[in-house]
């Protein structure tokens, strides 16, 4: 189950069978200034996986902000989701909602430079 809001995702799954994952996720998300790299945005991801309280916060640069589901994947792995699990961006109605809201409120536009040091 999957529910968006403008700023806000909520992504929850309850485990099938003892071999299955559970997870109730948050992921809240804002434009922010940074000193260095500029406008961007801050994602904050929160709840449980497995049962296990989780927050961590990442910041995107502009060009990168689209890019959120990849740090989101990495996160859940980090917290015990297994890789086979881990693609919680698997229910694209909201997530697409989401990656147009980033667009959106960062001004995104298709075509828009991407800085190469953050293609490295």
């Amino acid at each position: 189950m999957a529910t968006f809001e403008p700023g806000h995702l909520h992504i929850e799954r309850h485990a099938l069978n003892k071999n299955d994952v559970s997870y109730n996720l948050y992921i809240d998300y804002a434009v922010t200034q940074d000193p260095k790299e500029g406008k961007g945005m801050q994602f904050t991801l929160h709840g449980s996986i497995q049962g296990k309280d989780m927050t961590e916060s990442f910041y995107l640069p502009k060009d990168q902000a689209c890019n959120f589901a990849s740090n989101v994947t990495k996160i859940v792995e980090k917290y015990g989701i297994p890789k086979e699990h881990s693609s919680v961006g698997s229910i694209h109605k909201p997530y697409d909602k989401m990656f147009e809201d980033v667009r959106l409120q960062l001004g995104i536009k298709s075509g828009d430079p991407v800085k190469p040091e953050h293609l490295e």
